[in-house]
């Protein structure tokens, strides 16, 4: 029996921007649920804690439980870590498929659902460990860098706009101070990305993992950064399959009986990694002779576009998990070269 199972109390907190819901379970009456609301920073953890504790909840029994909420719960992290309570953090994905058909949603739900999987599934869950201060700098300035690329491509299109209305209007001074503000935001996305660099050429693990990841056709530097901070270098996740399924790009089968439905990827996923590996796979189809090859093969086959790309992403996820596992880049091999090793032979 591990540590977890001996577990009695499970609290499940749902996180956003400005406040957390929290609702926790006794073992003893698993149905029975106490919630309250509370601010998200350290005055309402504090909240938190006197509450539970009041409530004759004990914390050394307690396992806390969260989904994946990108920075939204990095404050918490750190501070329950801080006080030495055991948490775990759990891919949204996860948490619905355990729990089946259910019906209505909002916060306080979502708190109930966390806290009920928590219990429910209490022997197969890990509990969580905080990623290290560089990889959590790291997402810091991935994060700023997403909001300075959308201002960016906002402004790229209020510049056609102005373009076109200068035709008639004449004022050459908006269409200037809007490439000024693109120049600018350009430099410095350039400077947060030579930062990122940096601070993973510190640390030899991650710049190892990440030399590995980039050696994949199709994983650049961007992508490679934010594979390593959603695994936490490629600790978080066992295999490229669980970690397909977190960015939602592995199809899952729906069939019954007889009846064999499409496979689908999950409306459940980090929107953001399945927006990357679907550039990645664009890179790759151009640049890797051999996705090249297998998306020819699958559109001959007849299959649609996006399915196609959707495989050469999952491809890709399991491709760099191979090369960190082994600790040797990836090799192109290509036709050619091995049949004309062959004749010569």
């Amino acid at each position: 029996m591990n540590k977890i199972t001996k577990k009695q109390w499970f609290i499940g907190i749902d996180i956003s921007m400005d406040t957390i819901d929290v609702a926790y379970l006794q073992e003893k009456f698993p149905e029975t649920f106490k919630e309250k609301q509370f601010k998200n920073n350290l005055q309402g953890f504090d909240a938190m804690l006197d509450w539970l504790i009041k409530r004759k909840v004990n914390l050394d029994e307690s396992l806390f439980c969260m989904e994946h909420t990108g920075t939204h719960g990095l404050l918490l992290f750190v501070w329950l870590n801080q006080k030495g309570i055991d948490y775990c953090v759990e891919a949204g994905l996860q948490i619905k498929r355990s729990l089946g058909i259910v019906r209505g949603k909002n916060d306080q739900v979502d708190a109930r659902r966390i806290a009920s999987y928590a219990y429910t599934q209490k022997s197969k869950i890990k509990l969580y460990t905080i990623p290290a201060k560089n990889l959590i700098q790291i997402k810091q300035l991935l994060a700023y860098r997403d909001q300075l690329v959308r201002i960016q491509t906002g402004l790229k299109n209020s510049l056609k706009s102005h373009q076109q209305y200068h035709q008639v209007t004449g004022l050459e001074f908006i269409i200037n101070d809007i490439q000024q503000q693109i120049k600018q935001l350009t430099d410095r996305t350039d400077q947060l990305e030579r930062q990122i660099f940096q601070i993973i050429q510190t640390d030899p693990q991650l710049k190892k993992n990440y030399e590995m990841a980039t050696s994949v056709v199709g994983i650049g530097p961007i992508i490679a950064a934010f594979m390593l901070v959603t695994t936490n270098n490629f600790s978080s996740f066992g295999n490229g399959r669980k970690y397909a399924c977190f960015a939602g790009i592995a199809p899952f089968e729906e069939s019954s009986g007889k009846y064999r439905g499409k496979a689908h990827v999950s409306h459940l996923a980090n929107k953001k990694m399945k927006s990357l590996f679907s550039n990645g796979a664009n890179s790759a189809r151009n640049w890797d002779p051999e996705m090249k090859k297998y998306y020819a093969r699958k559109e001959k086959e007849g299959k649609p576009h996006n399915v196609i790309m959707t495989a050469i992403s999952c491809k890709l996820v399991n491709r760099v998990f191979a090369v960190v596992n082994r600790q040797l880049p990836y090799v192109r091999l290509y036709q050619n070269n091995f049949t004309s090793y062959v004749e010569r032979s």
